[in-house]
């Protein structure tokens, strides 16, 4: 398949739309008549809107949370939705079953069934295909702030449909964001096609004067994940986005540790992806996301919350527009409502405290920014002239050369070549470059860092450190040093 970054005619996108509707039962419902479902996204009030709650906390400066959260059956969901709210939630997701990822709908049905049978949700999260618009609008009419699906679905075509006819207004993925740390033989072509049709129907309904909010995933694997290569992924989304006629874009970036850097490139990536949406003529609106730590949490409730306020205080001090929250129980399993709530109400707490203080400017912060921004525009610079300008052709070019590489990810259709570390102030660095399309002084400012980290420990640059620096925040360490370094 030829995937090209190109507006799709409203013919081409409604010829497909007869296909994607028809690939389950409730994709045949009359609710799913675009009048209707023009009508139902009208009605929503604005303060259930994603975008608008979007624009108004950015020129408020304030950082607003939002959970993870979903279950298998409808009245339990919305229970769990309202108790979130209640606690406190700026915004609610609705967490997507594994299946309905996968598209796999008789197997998600399978489950809401056993589910019933049961008596709890045996299913990771919401299955909104197989519940339909109807249940869904129930969800979204049970609450009263915006709602957004989260998931990980390559191809989430009838999913984007039923939610948006159902009136939510935000809807979180991309064909890059939404393959490589899901899925492991789905093609990048395929799911930039598919993520293409999810924009062109955002696109569809702002033409006719509706906003809808689209939010690529940033943190990608969420382990030591570069700064440079998150953010360069999340603009390569929000183009693709925005050339299907999307115009609320809010793109994501997950902790890595080191404040300097962490706030950095929450700043670089609002500058940057503003930057080259406006210098390729795109007229958009842009905010930000931050994720509380995605990697390992310690077992200790408390070492746990701290993290958690940690989380909260670098997306404070970096002016995040968002922030998705974690719970004291991340390495236990799934979250009770009850500690999810916790979690919404500490996390509050701490960009409440902060809601008028922002990170200062200083040499340290100014050199990282300028380091992302060099990273960023190089490996940006190499998608362009893989795809001779085109910026689909050539991102599937970088990825399969590796000149775009994300670090632990499932899918063959990444080199895996790359290998992350930290340097001795806990910065994510780059140990082993592969194929990645960096500049030879871009390569020797990593080396140097890691240089003197691993003078510090008395020990050469190996895979050790990067085994090390993945269990460390778990140990309640932010940099895996060997023993005899801690001392």
């Amino acid at each position: 398949m030829q995937v090209v970054n190109k507006k799709w005619p409203i013919e081409k996108f409604l010829a497909m739309r007869k296909e994607v509707l028809a690939s389950w039962p409730t994709g045949l419902d009359p609710q799913l008549d675009l009048d209707l479902t023009i009508k139902t996204l009208k009605n929503v009030p604005n303060h259930k809107n994603f975008a608008y709650k979007l624009m108004r906390a950015k020129e408020e400066k304030r950082t607003y949370v939002q959970p993870r959260a979903g279950v298998a059956l409808l009245n339990e969901h919305i229970d769990l939705m309202r108790h979130l709210e209640a606690a406190g939630a700026d915004f609610l997701p609705s967490t997507i079953d594994s299946y309905t990822r996968q598209n796999r709908y008789a197997e998600a049905e399978e489950g809401i069934l056993v589910s019933q049978k049961e008596g709890r949700s045996m299913l990771n999260g919401f299955p909104a295909v197989n519940h339909g618009v109807s249940a869904c609008k129930e969800v979204l009419d049970s609450v009263n702030v915006p709602l957004q699906a989260r998931h990980g679905t390559p191809d989430a075509r009838l999913l984007s449909e039923i939610i948006h006819a159902a009136g939510w207004t935000s809807n979180e993925g991309g064909g890059i964001s939404y393959n490589l740390p899901y899925a492991k033989n789905i093609s990048l072509a395929d799911s930039i096609y598919y993520w293409q049709y999810c924009d062109r129907l955002v696109g569809f309904y702002e033409e006719q004067g509706i906003h809808i909010n689209r939010e690529p995933f940033g943190p990608l694997t969420g382990t030591l994940v570069p700064p440079s290569i998150a953010i360069t992924i999340g603009i390569i989304e929000a183009m693709l986005a925005a050339e299907q006629g999307v115009k609320n874009i809010t793109v994501g970036y997950g902790q890595c540790g080191n404040v300097n850097q962490d706030v950095a490139a929450i700043q670089m990536l609002q500058e940057l992806t503003d930057d080259y949406l406006k210098r390729y003529g795109y007229d958009c609106y842009v905010t930000t996301v931050f994720h509380q730590w995605m990697g390992g949490f310690p077992q200790d409730e408390a070492k746990a919350s701290g993290l958690i306020a940690m989380a909260s205080t670098v997306a404070a001090l970096a002016g995040a527009t968002k922030m998705i929250t974690k719970t004291p129980y991340e390495s236990i399993g799934v979250p009770t409502k009850e500690i999810n709530a916790f979690g919404i109400r500490e996390s509050k707490m701490v960009v409440s405290l902060l809601k008028d203080q922002k990170m200062p400017s200083s040499e340290a912060l100014d050199i990282e920014k300028e380091q992302i921004r060099k990273e960023v525009n190089c490996l940006m610079d190499h998608v362009f002239k893989l795809g001779d300008g085109d910026l689909a052709v050539g991102t599937i070019k970088a990825f399969e050369l590796g000149v775009i590489d994300v670090p632990f990810a499932p899918s063959k259709q990444n080199q895996n070549k790359i290998l992350p570390a930290r340097d001795n102030e806990g910065c994510v660095r780059i140990l082993e470059f592969g194929n990645l399309g960096m500049s030879d002084d871009i390569k020797a400012f990593h080396k140097a860092k890691l240089d003197e980290r691993a003078k510090t420990e008395g020990r050469s640059i190996t895979f050790q450190m990067t085994v090390d620096d993945v269990y460390a925040v778990s140990m309640g360490e932010m940099i895996g040093r060997p023993q005899k370094a801690r001392k």
